[in-house]
C-alpha cells in the first residue's frame, strides 16, 4: 500500500450496527479525523442507534491529500454516508463537529434528514485579504499554523489531547475552500428546517469569530421551527473528545430520542 494515501492508525471511518431504526451519521471537523466522533458514536450506539462515522475526502491521510479536495468533495463524503445509512434505517440524524456541523446543516437542505446536532460550528472566517486569494497564494505558501497558542492549550482533558489526531497545520488552499463552504452555510441556514440542536462551549477559543457569536448567528438564522441550544463550560473546541463530552452526549441522545417516530 502507498504510505502517502494510507489512513492514519486509529483515524479510520467506523460503523456500529444497532437495533433501532434511526441511523446517526457522524462527521468530523476541518483537518480532523473520524476519531473525533468515535466516542460519541460508541455512546449513541450503546443507546441502540446504528452509527456511521465518515471520513471526509482528503482527511486522515496526509495534508497533501486535503489540498487536492474541495468543499463539494467534503459534502459528497457526507452524502455517501447518508445513503449508506438510509439503506438500513428509516430515519437519519446528522451529527457534526465544527466544519462537520456546517456540512451537516448544509446537507440537511439537500437530503431528507430527520434532525441535526451541530457542535462548535463556525459561521464565518475573519476578514483578511489573503482569504480572497488563497488559491493563488497557496502556490507559494502551502500551510498556515493552526494557532499562536501552545499545542493543547485549548484542551481541558490533556490525556484526550495527547491521543488526538489531526493535521498539524492548515492547508492554505483548503482554508479558501472552507471560506466558500461557510458562505454557502450562511445562505442555507434559512432553508434548514429539520429539528436542530446546537452545542457550544463558552471556553472554546479556537472558533475564529468566537463561540457565542457563532452560536447566536446560526441559531437566529435557522429556518427550523424546533431549534435548541446548549452552552457548556470547561470544554475546548473538540467537544466530543474534551472534558464535557458526556454532557454533550447525553443532550444529543435525549434530543435524538425525542425525534423517534
Amino acid at each position: 500500500m502507498n504510505a502517502k494515501t494510507s489512513i492514519l492508525p486509529s483515524a479510520e471511518p467506523f460503523f456500529y450496527p444497532g437495533p433501532k431504526n434511526i441511523g446517526i451519521l457522524l462527521t468530523h471537523g476541518f483537518t480532523g479525523t473520524p476519531k473525533e466522533m468515535r466516542w460519541m458514536g460508541d455512546y449513541l450506539n450503546r443507546q441502540g442507534y446504528p452509527c456511521l462515522g465518515v471520513r471526509l475526502a482528503g482527511h486522515a491521510t496526509c495534508p497533501a491529500d486535503m489540498i487536492r479536495t474541495t468543499y463539494e468533495d467534503w459534502l459528497n463524503s457526507v452524502e455517501d454516508g447518508y445513503h449508506l445509512l438510509r439503506g438500513t434505517c428509516k430515519q437519519v440524524i446528522l451529527v457534526g463537529l465544527s466544519m462537520g456541523g456546517a456540512l451537516s446543516l448544509i446537507s440537511s437542505t439537500r437530503l431528507p434528514v430527520d434532525g441535526i446536532v451541530a457542535m462548535a460550528t463556525p459561521y464565518d472566517l475573519p476578514q483578511d485579504w489573503r482569504l480572497e486569494h488563497t488559491e493563488f497564494l497557496s502556490k507559494f505558501l502551502r500551510y498556515l499554523p493552526k494557532s499562536k497558542d501552545a499545542p493543547g492549550a485549548g484542551w481541558f482533558d490533556k490525556a484526550a489531547w495527547h491521543e488526538h489526531i489531526s493535521y498539524p497545520q492548515n492547508p492554505l488552499r483548503s482554508i479558501g475552500e472552507l471560506k466558500k463552504m461557510l458562505a454557502l452555510l450562511r445562505e442555507s441556514l434559512p432553508q434548514v428546517t429539520a429539528p436542530t440542536l446546537l452545542i457550544y462551549s463558552q471556553d472554546d477559543t479556537y472558533l475564529p469569530l468566537g463561540s457565542l457569536n457563532s452560536l447566536g448567528y446560526i441559531y437566529s438564522h435557522l429556518g427550523a421551527t424546533r431549534k435548541e441550544k446548549l452552552v457548556l463550560s470547561g470544554s475546548g473546541h473538540v467537544i466530543p473528545r474534551d472534558a464535557q463530552r458526556e454532557t454533550a452526549f447525553e443532550a444529543a441522545a435525549k434530543f435524538i430520542h425525542s425525534l423517534a417516530e
